[in-house]
């Protein structure tokens, strides 16, 4: 390309890492550090504002800041770390120049790390290694590195990646060192790795203007937002501008408001040129992949390649007898398409269709995480509805059919290795690793279908007693599998509707776990409890203890209940079967059957035998 150039004024990086491995918490130390923040008293992980994150400890959306330093701003995006939430990290990565790796100086690479350091390599991007929590008991810096470089061959690096940077930090205590034997007391080392080792960003203002949509907001006083980096020219408030589709086509806008970002503040700005990462507003109908462009010369960067969706699930409105009563706000059907379309704009991980002969759509996604955040996020929102059993996303090529498989790291203490393995085994997953970790634990690597993995989470901390660490990360679409093991208990299903009474589950508590407290609002076809004989029974937890004049020693003690299961949505998701639904509303998550009289489950049965 002629004149190309290289702004020295900007550096444009994206910090990626496992969960939990201390992005959010390092960005807090450079925020501190350069001044970009003011933090008030106890506050921490200032880049996850949403309180889903806050409360997972996960970070869910992308998100930029900006720092100075020398004269020379930083433009930061820190990333989720969990798989189901992929599609971002994709997007950010062809935002920046380089990355930082993120690795926990304990625990070393995991799944997610080779996801995301393969994404980052793919597209030629260098790699700085930080291996974080210093402060951690256990730590083991040295073999970490070792490892992490073993990662990088594996991955194909090439020789100028192998040729990394190793910052060693603690985003908590705020510090970074090039030494381990040299102590440091500031984040300034890292500052200037970063400084010296991340490449300006190419940028000629000669050239017509080109910037790519990687993420949008929405705004309801100007509509749209495409937020991304310009890669050519410059654009001004006020400049027409064009829309280069992903099919080729081009439509007309005018940037009527651009920001950039300083600190965590977007601030409005009248110009912006190559180099910038900016939000833009103004353009009607932008999507994400898509380019902005002059409109004297409308020509389209290349198109960013997202993974396709692996899970989906049926919403509906709600319709159970108890709809309304919760504290919704959002009721309907028109409601519900209304939000999912609007999700399905701005999120491109999520797919949206409609279910052809009902009221039912049908929303597929990077796993059951990304789905379950979703369905929390609206229900916090209002919006009441029920949801279907997660069904993975199969592929026909030819006369084969494909089905999407994932990698799994199993962390667990000896005497837990062989129930494991022995569940894994009737679930046709295959062990590709087995190896202890300097604790002394099992850490096993096994190769698994998405589909058997639907419902194992909440059984594998049972069968570890909670102690069992398990990461899982897409791998590839194969030839499907076969049938795979289902729930092996039935279900107690309400007979009729009113309150549940503390004597009638006092008496059904002996067939399995109750999910209702005493006093619960109960409906017929809901769902009370497990039945560990393997059938679903109708039961009557409304019964209330006959009152009579005979009196005996004993028989009139308190009753003692087991306390009921606390329900929440990633038990109920993975707890349901087929003709099963969880309702989810404000202040409830309750399983149901899908047809809720007895007489019409039957039907459906016999109708199903015959057919």
């Amino acid at each position: 390309m002629p004149n190309q150039k290289r702004r020295k004024d900007v550096r444009n990086l994206a910090i990626i890492a496992h969960v939990d491995h201390g992005k959010t918490t390092l960005v807090d130390a450079l925020l501190k550090y350069t001044g970009a923040y003011e933090f008030k008293e106890g506050e921490i992980a200032v880049m996850d504002s949403n309180p889903l994150e806050k409360e997972r400890g996960i970070t869910i959306l992308s998100k930029n800041a900006s720092i100075q330093y020398k004269g020379v701003q930083f433009n930061l995006v820190d990333t989720p770390g969990h798989a189901d939430f992929g599609s971002e990290v994709e997007r950010i990565l062809k935002m920046v120049d380089g990355v930082l790796l993120l690795v926990d100086a304990s625990e070393g690479p995991m799944p997610q790390t080779k996801f995301v350091l393969k994404k980052s390599l793919e597209l030629h991007l260098k790699p700085i290694l930080v291996i974080n929590k210093l402060d951690r008991a256990n730590v083991r810096p040295d073999e970490v590195a070792d490892m992490t470089f073993d990662l990088f061959c594996e991955l194909n690096a090439s020789d100028e990646q192998l040729d990394f940077p190793i910052v060693y930090a603690s985003g908590k205590d705020g510090y970074a060192t090039l030494d381990l034997d040299e102590p440091s007391d500031s984040m300034k080392p890292l500052l200037e790795t970063i400084l010296h080792r991340v490449l300006p960003p190419i940028a000629n203002p000669d050239l017509p203007f080109q910037m790519l949509v990687t993420m949008l907001d929405y705004d309801s006083y100007v509509g749209r937002i495409a937020i991304g980096r310009v890669f050519h020219g410059s654009v001004r408030v006020g400049d027409p501008v064009a829309l280069v589709k992903r099919d080729g086509t081009i439509a007309g806008g005018k940037a009527t408001k651009i920001m950039k970002y300083r600190g965590l503040s977007r601030i409005e700005v009248d110009e912006a040129i190559a180099g910038d990462i900016i939000s833009i507003s103004g353009i009607e109908d932008v999507e994400v992949g898509e380019t902005l462009t002059c409109i004297d010369e409308p020509k389209g960067l290349p198109a960013i390649k997202i993974d396709e969706p692996t899970i989906s699930m049926n919403f509906s409105h709600n319709t159970s007898p108890l709809a309304g009563k919760d504290g919704g706000r959002f009721l309907t059907s028109r409601h519900m398409r209304e939000r999912l379309e609007h999700e399905a704009m701005i999120n491109v991980g999520v797919k949206v269709e409609e279910v052809v002969g009902t009221k039912r759509l049908k929303v597929s996604g990077r796993g059951e995480l990304h789905l379950a955040i979703l369905i929390e996020t609206m229900r916090r929102e209002g919006y009441e509805m029920e949801v279907s059993k997660p069904q993975v996303i199969l592929k026909k090529m030819g006369s084969q059919t494909l089905e999407p498989v994932e990698e799994v790291i199993i962390e667990v203490e000896n005497e837990y290795q062989g129930v494991v393995m022995q569940a894994l085994g009737a679930r046709k997953a295959q062990m590709r690793d087995l190896k202890t970790t300097s604790s002394g634990a099992s850490r096993m690597e096994f190769v698994i279908a998405s589909r058997a993995l639907i419902g194992f989470r909440s059984e594998f901390l049972m069968m570890t007693r909670g102690s069992g660490i398990m990461y899982q990360n897409f791998l590839e679409y194969q030839t499907y599998k076969g049938d795979m093991p289902a729930r092996q208990s039935g279900v107690l299903i309400s007979h009729g509707c009113g309150d549940a009474v503390a004597y009638a589950l006092y008496n059904l508590q002996a067939r399995g776990e109750i999910f209702v407290k005493p006093g619960e609002k109960l409906y017929e076809g809901m769902i009370v409890g497990v039945n560990n004989k393997g059938n679903d029974l109708v039961v009557n937890a409304l019964r209330e203890k006959k009152l009579t004049n005979m009196r005996a020693a004993g028989s009139d003690d308190a009753i003692a209940l087991i306390p009921p299961r606390q329900m929440t949505l990633e038990f109920a998701l993975e707890f349901i079967e087929n003709d099963e639904m969880v309702e989810i509303t404000p202040k409830h998550i309750r399983l149901r059957k899908l047809h809720l009289t007895e007489v019409d489950r039957k039907r459906v049965s016999r109708r199903a035998q015959s057919t």
